[in-house]
C-alpha cells in the first residue's frame, strides 16, 4: 500500500514539474518574442515583424497544454500547498500569454510605423523595452526557482518602469503638439510605449504570484507606482 501511495505522489510531483518546467519554457519564448520585437522596430524590418506576430500562436497553444495539466491535477485532489501552485501556474501562464501577445503588437505596430520616417524616440522606446525584458527575464527566474524575494525585487522596479513610461509619453504628446506630421508615427509609439508599460505589469502580477505560492495569504509589503500618464 505504501508502495502504491509513494508512486502515486511521485508521479503526481513529476507533473506538477512537467507543467512548471513548460511555464518557464513558455515564459522563455515571450521574452525571446518580445527582444525580437524590439529589435524590428529599431531595423525597420518588415519582415521579421511578421515572423514574431506568426510565431504568438505557439505561446498560446502551450497556455492551453497548461490549462490542460492544471486542471487534470487539480481533479486528483491536491493537499494545500499543490492547490497553491496548481492557482499560480494558470495565472502565470495568463500572465505570460499576454506579454506575448503585447510583444506581437509591438511587432505589428512597427510596420505601421515603417511608413514614416525615422523619429528619434524611439530611442526612449527602447529604453523602456529593455527594461521590461529585463523583468520579465527576471521574473520568469524568480518563478523557477520558487524566489519570492527575487520576485519582489521585479515588484520594487515596476517604479522605475513607470518613471521611464510617463516620460516617453510626454515627451511624445509634446512633439506631436509642436509638428502636425508626426501625429500618426507618434500615436503608434504610445500604443507601443504602452504595451510595454502592461508587460511590466504582468511581470508584476508574476511576482505577487510568486509571493502566494511561497507565503500563502501572507500580505504583500506595500509597494510604489509612478506612472503618471494621466495627469500628463
Amino acid at each position: 500500500m505504501n508502495q502504491l501511495h509513494d508512486h502515486i505522489v511521485k508521479s503526481y510531483d513529476e507533473e506538477q514539474r512537467r507543467m512548471l518546467d513548460e511555464i518557464v519554457r513558455m515564459g522563455t519564448m515571450a521574452a525571446s518574442q518580445l527582444e525580437a520585437a524590439l529589435d524590428v522596430v529599431e531595423r525597420r524590418d518588415d519582415k521579421a515583424a511578421e515572423r514574431i506576430v506568426a510565431n504568438d500562436e505557439a505561446i498560446d497553444v502551450i497556455e492551453r497544454e497548461i490549462d490542460h495539466a492544471a486542471m487534470k491535477l487539480a481533479l486528483r485532489g491536491p493537499m494545500a500547498r499543490d492547490l497553491r501552485t496548481i492557482l499560480a501556474a494558470l495565472k502565470v501562464s495568463a500572465d505570460i500569454e499576454r506579454i506575448g501577445d503585447y510583444a506581437a503588437n509591438i511587432a505589428k505596430r512597427s510596420c505601421a510605423l515603417n511608413l514614416s520616417p525615422p523619429l528619434p524616440h524611439t530611442r526612449g522606446l527602447d529604453a523602456l523595452g529593455r527594461l521590461a525584458l529585463e523583468q520579465v527575464r527576471d521574473v520568469i527566474i524568480a518563478y523557477r526557482d520558487s524566489d519570492a524575494i527575487a520576485a519582489q525585487r521585479v515588484r520594487n522596479r515596476d517604479a522605475e518602469l513607470d518613471t521611464l513610461y510617463t516620460g516617453l509619453f510626454r515627451e511624445l504628446l509634446t512633439y506631436m503638439m509642436e509638428d502636425a506630421r508626426a501625429i500618426t508615427p507618434c500615436t503608434h509609439l504610445l500604443f507601443m510605449a504602452k504595451n510595454l508599460e502592461r508587460v511590466g505589469d504582468h511581470a508584476t502580477n508574476i511576482a505577487e504570484n510568486i509571493w502566494f505560492l511561497v507565503h500563502g495569504e501572507d500580505d504583500l509589503p506595500p509597494r510604489e507606482k509612478r506612472d503618471a500618464t494621466n495627469s500628463a
